[in-house]
């Protein structure tokens, strides 16, 4: 059994990492299964992840790349992206930050490779769309997660990341197998197309955005963030 989780909402709480995000990997690993977090973080977070927390693998920027550990316990990515369109990122950002000077790029900017983030909360909604519709004209990708604007060149997608790990690692398993859970409108590729996809309860204040849903809706405050996530796997 592969358990496929998004990071921000889905496996924190307020943002913070709380017990029950330790219990359901201590269960996990009880259970000799494995998690592998999906999130539109950096590059830089997924090294941070597999330092400092006992997973093999995870899938970040919101599918850009690939992570994971060796035989030798050396971290490999593996970007999903040609270098033409890393390098058509960079060109568009460069572009960007001079139409918009001071528009307020993540903080781990710097730890990206096959995206951008910007800080949308730190941005007025004339200020949001000014700069979608500056990427609508330059044809350039992009998506909203629970703290981001992901944008980024190429065939990006949480479900597009996910199909190429379980090529990579687990080609005989069946997705029927896995399951995936998220709270945003950035896991709407997993929501439509993965066969076991679940929303946590706090994915209400965004449903009626989603043009895709999750086959399965988790109810009540007892389901917010992971201790939705723990609730439910302990139910399997």
């Amino acid at each position: 059994m592969l358990y496929f989780s998004d990071f921000d909402g889905t496996l924190t709480t307020d943002g913070r990492l709380t017990r029950e995000f330790f219990e359901i990997m201590e269960l996990i690993e009880k259970k000799n299964q494995q998690l592998i977090i999906v999130s539109g973080r950096s590059l830089s977070w997924g090294h941070f992840f597999l330092t400092h927390f006992p997973l093999k693998a995870c899938i970040m920027e919101g599918g850009g790349v690939i992570l994971y550990l060796n035989e030798k316990g050396e971290i490999i990515q593996e970007p999903l992206v040609s270098q033409a369109e890393i390098q058509g990122l960079a060109d568009f950002t460069a572009k960007l930050t001079k139409q918009f000077p001071h528009i307020p790029l993540s903080a781990d900017s710097f730890g990206r490779l096959t995206d951008r983030a910007i800080e949308f909360h730190q941005m007025d909604h004339k200020w949001i769309d000014d700069v979608m519709k500056f990427m609508d004209e330059n044809k350039i990708n992009y998506s909203k997660s629970n703290v981001h604007i992901n944008f980024w060149v190429g065939d990006i997608s949480k479900y597009r990341g996910v199909v190429k790990f379980m090529q990579k690692f687990h080609p005989v398993l069946k997705e029927e197998e896995c399951w995936f859970f998220g709270d945003a409108p950035n896991d709407q590729s997993m929501f439509e197309l993965f066969h076991n996809s679940v929303g946590v309860s706090n994915i209400e204040h965004c449903l009626d955005r989603l043009n895709h849903k999750p086959r399965i809706i988790l109810e009540g405050p007892e389901n917010i963030g992971p201790k939705g996530v723990l609730s439910f796997i302990k139910k399997l």
